[in-house]
Parts: C-alpha cells; structure tokens; sequence
C-alpha cells in the first residue's frame, strides 16, 4: 500500500480530525486518485483550498497522487501560501454574489439588507444550487460539507457559526465585503433592487397612520413590495452599526 505525507495549513484544520490539524501525517492509499478526491476523502471541501503543493511544486486540482508525494494544503485565508502559484479557480471579481442553502435564511437576509445580490429559497436542492453557483459565477454558502464537495461548485464556503449576526461578520471578514456594503439597496423578501416612488403613486396602498407620518418611500422593482422607515429601519440600521465594526 502507498502513502503520501500532508500538512494543512490554516482554515482548512477546521475540518480535519483533532490529531490532525497543523501537523505532518501520513495517509496509506491503494487507489488512483487526484489530489482534489483524496484531500476530499480526508475532508477538507474544494472550495476551502486556496493552493496544493506537491514536493514544493504548486499543482492544480487534476494532480494524481504519486506514491511518498509531500502534500501541502493551504486553506483561502492561509497567507504562507506562493502568491506566485497559479490559481486554482477564476477569481472573485468586483463585488461578490451570492447564493445560500436551505438552512440559511437570516443570513440571506441580511446579506440582501447589506446590499448583496444573494439568492435563497427554502426549497433549493443540492444539485441546483450547486448548477446555479456554476452557472452565474456566484459564491455557495452552506452548512453542509457534501454539497461543497460537489464537482461544479467553483466558489464556495462553509459557515462556521450558527448566529446569524456572528454569521455575517464571519461573511465580512472571509470576503473582505466592507467596501461593498451599501445598505437597503435590495428588498430583503425577493432579492430586488429598491427604487424611490413618490409617495402620491402608491399613496392609496398605505395604512392611514403611514401616510399620516412618513414621507419616504421606496418600491422593489421586482415584486412591488413598499418600504418606507418605520421603527424597523431603526434597528437594522443599529445592526448593520454593530456588524461594520469588526476587527
């Protein structure tokens, strides 16, 4: 039987068993695999991989596992991996997108009150998601390890936290998204973006005390709900304070 010798470094310990984590060991093999089935096999998701280095050579996903192969793994945030290795995936240009799994919904939206494009229904299947994630170039947040390990999934992330407000500061800081912030851009019910409407235009849709009292009012384009801000703006605005002020 064959073996190849691993370190992981970095967020990628997350999912190695305690023995394992930021330490050199040793795993037996008798089959052909590359690189990308077998650290999955150990499991460590795709997506989490920033860069592979075999016997100090960076290698794409492809490389198949030669016998007594040094094996480095390096997790996305990991900064001693070479930043002169070729990418292992297409880069996330611009401001990120973003599509969430079943379990997942306060994070959808509050992502979407933060002013991200991010898709959510509570009847997604893993093999649409994953298509979507591919085919609109977005990045796949989930609680389920197995779907990250799906082959069409390019840009993917496993969340760590179970607090949806710890949740969106771990989603911050991963993606460096403080830049591209840009609060009640889009409807938190469907994703839309919100447009100003002259409060005579839906003025007839309003409860009495709203019209009596607000003069601002905002429509999503896409399933023409009204939003105007009320005492519920006020507290998600004190929670995009508290989640912006991250270390």
């Amino acid at each position: 039987m064959a073996c190849a010798h691993f370190r992981f470094y970095g967020a990628v310990n997350y999912f190695l068993p305690a023995a394992r984590r930021n330490v050199d060991f040793t795993h037996l093999f008798d089959w052909r695999a590359s690189i990308k089935d077998m650290v999955e096999s150990l499991g460590v998701p795709h997506p989490e991989i920033e860069q592979l280095v075999v016997n100090g050579v960076p290698v794409s996903f492809a490389y198949l596992v030669q016998p007594d192969d040094k094996i480095e793994v390096y997790a996305c945030t990991e900064t001693e991996a070479n930043v002169d290795a070729p990418p292992l995936r297409p880069p996330l240009d611009g401001k990120p997108t973003f599509i969430l799994d079943t379990h997942l919904g306060r994070l959808a939206a509050y992502l979407r009150m933060m002013g991200f494009d991010t898709l959510y229904r509570n009847d997604y299947d893993d093999e649409e998601l994953a298509r979507v994630a591919h085919n609109e170039g977005r990045v796949l947040l989930t609680r389920d390890i197995g779907l990250l390990k799906r082959g069409l999934v390019i840009h993917g992330y496993f969340v760590r936290d179970t607090n949806p407000r710890r949740q969106i500061v771990e989603l911050l800081r991963r993606y460096e998204l403080l830049p591209f912030v840009v609060p009640f851009e889009r409807c938190m019910t469907c994703n839309g973006l919100l447009e100003t409407v002259a409060k005579d235009a839906i003025i007839d849709r309003l409860p009495a005390h709203t019209a009596q009292y607000y003069e601002v009012f905002h429509r999503c384009r896409s399933c023409d709900q009204i939003f105007w801000r009320g005492a519920h703006h006020q507290r998600m605005q004190e929670l995009i304070n508290e989640v912006m002020d991250i270390k």
